[in-house]
């Protein structure tokens, strides 16, 4: 009998741990800005609210009615020609934690207790003029591990952003930081001197790595951010931001595999029934979805994805984590259902090769990626349901596209041909990269990816001097996919100047120079 009622009384506790409850709140147009619902104040009628995993409409009125448990984060889907009225450091307060009894026991803290659920739970919108053509800053990686890297992502990225013009918003695509938690403060506050709205997505060095559960490895990056996983529009493009990261790894509860819940699929799948097909989708995540490891995402999970937006004609995702730049595309050989590839830019990151090299005129380490990408940071442009991509070297100019690594000097003759090789950091294959010598015709250049020599030697540098430079050494190369190479003429002496010109996929030209000697 007492056995009886033993397990009785486990199966009732166990009807209230995620006990269910409704929420209720109005979604309304925030007048005078003060991020509070005024007596005078309208709601606004078919705006999309969410649980993280349903989707509720406002009413005439501006009211919604949702469900949620003690474990939820509610939050608002922004529609396009509206700004959130609160932001906090240029975060967007556009959620709400309902977590009564907090987290579990975390080093870092995770969402502290909120007590009961409000009344109401009400968000407030101010009417934007945002235009259908908009670009928008994308960070990889800023992935300080100290304060002192803070420091140099402040001066080498943030430095040259302030009160930048003409982007609508930011987006860093995860890691943050590097696993210390406490140092989102101090990058929020790095992010704050831009002076634009922020978003961010989650990484793997951004997770309580001493959660049980991976719905728990989010949590001080939510009770810091907000939800790991959430949506908002601009213009006509839609934007879905994903953790894609799953911990511990299920395969064997250690470290972490590329993937989602099944919770966050349900979210991406209720979300798109309010989608129209001819949207932009833009997803954001942070581990891309083919690795270089084959193995490093979760393949069905990719195809799950993909078959959720199969409908969708126009769609791109961002990604970051590699450390490197490259364009990545999915056929049907991966299993997306259009003729048309889907494209994922895979962005370099603003922390390049993890602060490593030389350090600038500013005291800041070069820190250029294994594939000779000098870290920066990528621009999302946008057109209608189109888009494109720049990408910007950090404290270079704007038409700093390309590294040429050349011969300098060759016997007239030679068996030994002077060689030219270019890195043109936003390259893929199909590329259009030509040369010409003295003014001659234009040729067109192979496309052999491989190393840059260029970042090789700046390896080498260390290993012969290592004492000569003040910094910390850069990790050894890899093979970059953007990599064009030649044979120059070496026949007759001279001296010869050598143009570069490049055609990328978007039909942007970005040229460059360089010069050899030919000697008898």
């Amino acid at each position: 009998m007492k056995k009886s009622l033993f397990t009785l009384s486990i199966l009732f506790a166990g009807l209230f741990v995620n006990a269910q409850e409704i929420a209720k709140g109005i979604v309304y147009e925030d007048t005078n800005k003060n991020g509070i619902l005024d007596r005078k104040e309208k709601g606004l009628p078919n705006v999309l609210v969410s649980n993280g995993v349903d989707i509720a409409k406002t009413n005439a009125k501006g009211e919604y009615e949702i469900t949620v448990t003690d474990e939820t984060i509610l939050f608002v889907i922004k529609p396009s020609n509206y700004q959130l009225s609160v932001l906090k450091n240029q975060l967007p307060q556009s959620y709400y934690i309902h977590k009564p009894n907090g987290s579990p026991e975390l080093k870092y803290g995770g969402s502290k207790p909120t007590g009961k659920l409000p009344k109401s739970v009400n968000f407030g919108l101010i009417p934007t003029v945002e235009g259908k053509e908009f670009s928008a800053l994308v960070f990889g990686d800023p992935q300080a591990y100290n304060l002192e890297e803070v420091d140099y992502f402040s001066r080498g990225i943030v430095d040259e952003l302030k009160g930048v013009k003409n982007m609508v918003f930011g987006i860093s695509l995860g890691d943050l930081v590097g696993d210390d938690l406490v140092l989102h403060q101090p990058y929020i506050k790095a992010v704050n001197e831009i002076g634009i709205p922020w978003y961010n997505v989650m990484g793997n060095h951004d997770m309580d790595y001493d959660a049980k559960e991976d719905k728990y490895s989010d949590d001080t990056f939510e009770q810091n951010f907000g939800p790991a996983n959430y949506s908002f529009n601009v213009g006509d493009a839609h934007f879905i931001v994903l953790d894609d990261i799953l911990y511990p790894d299920p395969r064997d509860g250690k470290s972490y595999w590329g993937g989602f819940r099944e919770d966050q699929l349900q979210f991406i799948e209720n979300d798109l029934k309010h989608v129209s097909k001819d949207k932009l989708i833009v997803l954001a995540f942070h581990i891309p979805l083919r690795h270089t490891n084959e193995d490093a995402f979760k393949n069905d999970h990719r195809q799950r994805l993909f078959d959720l937006l199969k409908d969708y004609p126009n769609t791109v995702s961002m990604s970051a984590h590699t450390h490197i730049q490259q364009q990545l595309y999915y056929g049907k050989k991966e299993g997306w259902k259009q003729e048309k590839p889907h494209h994922e830019f895979n962005v370099g990151t603003t922390s390049g090769d993890w602060y490593s090299g030389q350090k600038d005129e500013k005291g800041v380490p070069v820190s250029t990626m294994r594939d000779g990408t000098p870290k920066g940071y990528a621009i999302l442009n946008i057109k209608g349901n189109q888009y494109n991509f720049d990408y910007k070297v950090a404290n270079k100019a704007k038409d700093f596209q390309m590294n040429v690594y050349n011969t300098k000097k060759v016997i007239e003759g030679s068996k030994s041909k002077a060689m030219l090789m270019v890195n043109f950091f936003m390259g893929q294959k199909g590329d259009k990269v030509e040369y010409q010598v003295e003014g001659g015709e234009w040729k067109k250049m192979n496309y052999t990816p491989g190393v840059d020599y260029n970042y090789l030697k700046s390896v080498m540098d260390f290993d012969v001097d290592a004492v000569k430079f003040d910094g910390r050494r850069p990790s050894d190369a890899v093979e970059s996919s953007h990599i064009w190479s030649v044979r120059l003429p070496s026949k007759v002496a001279g001296k010869y100047k050598v143009n570069i010109r490049v055609t990328d996929k978007y039909g942007k030209i970005h040229t460059s120079s360089t010069g050899y000697e030919v000697i008898k």
